[in-house]
């Protein structure tokens, strides 16, 4: 792209950089008109559009992955081979016309041998239906298959199978193997269980929506935005919306379905005529490209050799997995991106996005009837107008190499370059990050807690963010931003929950974060954040009132004994035209005075000059907002620089063992100089607090480790609130020290407080989106069994 934009002339340039939504018909047919006489220009559609071996399936692709997983799992290692099989079948042909059925069969079922060797029996299964689905008389799939179930404990399935195996086996020292296998299952075909779990596996859980008459409404500040005709109860389910149209991130494209967004098993699916996505499931490929999973036409040979038992046995086996197809998605969203073009894999995302919501706005007028000449863009806000003059060049760049790819899969487009610069500019504005929860347990609860002398170790639980996908919701978007929201949206899959924090009242607005909140980043890095990504300046009411966490968050403290006064930590901020610096008072005129009532007794404690008349003007660069006495901010920023750099360094070398014990007093000292120059209720104090508790759980010293845990929380509840998601998780944090202690009440008593505010934030979800806690629960409850134990041993000595 930075290839394109040296080669347009400057004037050109020069109109795209001042264009408006109005004049864009003009700017985007100039464009058009020089691009298209450009060599370079076409070059380049003709590398995104034309049929390139990086995205194309091939069968020699195939067979020299196949190769390195045979060699693989000769030696050994099966989770290698498992890797290369994988890669054979992404690259293998497998639309009807060109497959292979023998060769792909064996794919799917060397892989499922992979699957075996590893445990994951359930993942071998599914691989085993997949080769008799395309292969249906390929003994070793129904074999494989077999072994598979007996593994499982389900011996009546697992007896079927290999009968059929038995009969569709053509060497006589394969049959004889095979009747041995029956042999030893035979006494054991009443036991075990004969139910599938694949029908579990996506299984959803269902939370009743909230009764509530949601509206959109305009107001002149915020324009639209979604209110309710009624008052709703804090942790409603407000809404759910499945995605207009949705894509997975690029940082995802090798770990979660491309479809759900969901992590991909051991077993993943691929597109039957590329190689990009990948998919978790049948339902998720089906879905997103529009075909069923690939289905041999000659079933009828099994039928033939089978009697009519085993018949009714396979017909039922191989159908567990039901076609997506017959409940109709009529609008699949890989279709137009496929058949060897690899634009989808190199444009940014968003574009690749607006590319999806054209098509399907395309294929609803083509379904309808209606013409397809006059695409309208969508009913959303676009804010094209406030767009830096440098991110319009691109734009329009990327419009138009975004108009000639669709028009590659769909010749007839005629919808002007202008609507794509409209389209690509809403969905900047309006589409949503798809973000799922990822708990990683750092060790294993189960083994920890099974005697009383392993206690000592330190369990952990890692809950971060993963950004998966960006999708855009038709009504999902009206909703506006607050940086104190009342509504806390999340993702199950690809689907959009909005549900209630807290009680609201009627006809109040209904807001959600679009990323920066109160407790996290300050008034002005939020404006900053929400301008440069939104276009528009924050007025929610966490940004138009004064309230206690702006004015700690980066604040120092006051060196007077008992003052707990703030010092602003940015004190300083430039005008416009460079040329002067602004004091303090300034910069709390920019926040707005107006004071958040239930912060008024907080605030009253760290600024209360701020509370009184005529009292500002005093109030300079340095100065306490409690007393007015006068600190240096510069060599206030200097130390506390030095003592957070201190706190890291030292806990890298304790965690490495390096002179532990002397290490620990070091960090200890670096701590308490920290404090003594920032506030007491600033955030880098809380994650400073949160590292040394961290440090100490790692290496043993959990007593000092629930210490600091507790003193972080004690912050973070201010900077936040008490009900706040963060503090969620740092309560869970203080639950796993104190497993650690051996007190599992205080443990339960954590994770209960945790769940609480949990339950505000995902009602019924809780359970699927944290699934550890539910394991941590037993696990203390197992714990609290054997300290009973040990009680009652001492009891009867």
């Amino acid at each position: 792209m930075d290839t394109l934009k040296s080669l347009l002339p400057d004037d050109l340039k020069l109109i795209i950089a001042e264009s408006t939504s109005d004049n864009l018909d003009l700017t985007c047919s100039s464009l058009l008109e020089f691009c298209q006489l450009l060599p370079q220009f076409q070059s380049v559609i003709g590398q995104l559009t034309g049929g390139v071996a990086l995205c194309r399936k091939s069968k020699e692709s195939a067979l020299d992955w196949k190769k390195k997983g045979n060699e693989c799992f000769s030696e050994g290692d099966y989770a290698k081979a498992l890797t290369f099989y994988s890669k054979a079948l992404r690259y293998a042909p497998m639309d009807m016309d060109g497959m292979d059925d023998k060769f792909v069969g064996t794919l799917y079922v060397n892989r499922a041998f992979a699957l075996h060797k590893i445990g994951l029996f359930e993942e071998c299964i599914r691989d085993c239906v997949r080769a008799i689905t395309i292969y249906p008389v390929y003994s070793k799939a129904w074999y494989r298959r077999g072994k598979a179930n007996a593994s499982l404990q389900r011996h009546e399935a697992a007896i079927c199978d290999l009968q059929i195996s038995l009969l569709m086996e053509g060497s006589i020292y394969g049959k004889n193997q095979i009747k041995e296998d029956i042999q030893l299952l035979l006494p054991r075909r009443s036991k075990g269980t004969s139910e599938s779990d694949y029908t579990k596996k996506n299984e959803k859980l269902h939370d009743v929506l909230a009764d509530t008459k949601l509206h959109c409404v305009t107001t002149p500040d915020k324009g639209r935005g979604m209110v309710s005709s009624n008052d709703i109860p804090a942790a409603s389910l407000i809404h759910t919306e499945e995605p207009l149209a949705a894509i997975i991130t690029k940082s995802c494209r090798e770990t979660h379905c491309h479809f759900c967004f969901n992590e991909v098993p051991a077993d993943p699916l691929f597109c039957s005529s590329c190689t990009i996505p990948l998919y978790c499931s049948e339902h998720c490929l089906e879905q997103a490209v529009g075909r069923n999973f690939v289905r041999s036409n000659h079933f009828s040979n099994l039928q033939n050799n089978l009697s009519v038992e085993l018949w009714k046995y396979a017909r039922e086996s191989i159908s567990l997995y039901p076609s997506a197809r017959e409940n109709g998605c009529d609008l699949p969203e890989h279709t137009h991106e496929c058949g060897g073009a690899h634009w989808p894999a190199v444009l940014p995302t968003d574009v690749v996005l607006a590319g999806r919501v054209m098509m399907k706005s395309i294929e609803k007028r083509k379904l309808s009837g209606g013409l397809y000449k006059n695409i309208e863009t969508l009913d959303f806000s676009h804010s094209y107008n406030k767009i830096p003059p440098d991110h319009k060049l691109e734009m329009h760049l990327y419009a138009l190499v975004l108009a000639c790819c669709l028009r590659h899969y769909f010749p007839s487009l005629e919808t002007s370059i202008s609507k794509f610069v409209l389209l690509i500019s809403q969905i900047k504005v309006n589409s949503m990050a798809v973000v799922h929860m990822k708990s990683s347990d750092e060790s294993d609860l189960s083994k920890k807690s099974s005697d009383l002398s392993a206690i000592g170790n330190a369990f952990t639980s890692t809950v971060e963010q993963v950004r998966v996908g960006q999708a855009i919701y038709s009504r999902g978007c009206l909703f506006n931003h607050s940086c104190k929201p009342n509504v806390h949206a999340y993702f199950l899959s690809r689907t959009l929950h909005l549900r209630c924090t807290e009680h609201v009242r009627a006809q109040y607005p209904l807001e959600l974060s679009y990323g920066p909140q109160i407790g996290e980043l300050d008034h002005q890095e939020r404006q900053k954040m929400l301008e440069d990504q939104y276009l528009f300046k924050c007025r929610c009411i966490a940004c138009s009132e004064l309230n206690l966490s702006d004015l700690v968050i980066d604040s120092f403290r006051c060196s007077k004994p008992n003052c707990l006064g703030a010092i602003l930590g940015r004190a300083y901020e430039k005008l416009e035209d460079d040329s002067l610096l602004v004091s303090a008072a300034s910069y709390c005129n920019k926040l707005s005075l107006p004071v958040f009532q239930e912060y008024k007794m907080n605030i009253c404690e760290v600024a209360h000059f701020l509370l009184e008349k005529d009292t500002l003007q005093k109030i300079g660069p340095g100065n306490c907002l409690s007393c007015c006495s006068s600190l240096d901010l510069s060599s206030l920023t200097s130390a506390s620089n030095n003592s957070l750099t201190d706190i890291y360094r030292l806990k890298d070398l304790i965690l490495s063992f390096v002179a532990k014990d002397s290490l620990i007093s070091e960090i200890l000292i670096s701590l308490g100089d920290l404090r003594s120059v920032k506030h007491a209720y600033s955030k880098v104090v809380a994650q400073a607090e949160d590292n040394v508790a961290e440090t100490f759980a790692m290496i043993g010293q959990f007593e000092h480790a629930k210490k600091h845990c507790q003193a972080s929380i004690e912050i973070l509840e201010k900077l936040y609130h008490t009900r706040h998601i963060t503090v969620a998780h740092e309560w869970i944090k203080l639950a796993s020290i104190d497993f650690s202690l051996g007190n599992p009440a205080d443990a339960l008593c954590d994770i209960m407080r945790a769940e609480e505010i949990f339950s505000l934030y995902y009602g019924s979800h809780v359970a699927k989106i944290f699934p550890y806690i539910e394991h941590f629960k037993k696990e203390v409850r197992r714990l609290n069994l054997l300290l009973l134990d040990e009680i009652m041993k001492v009891h009867n000595k």
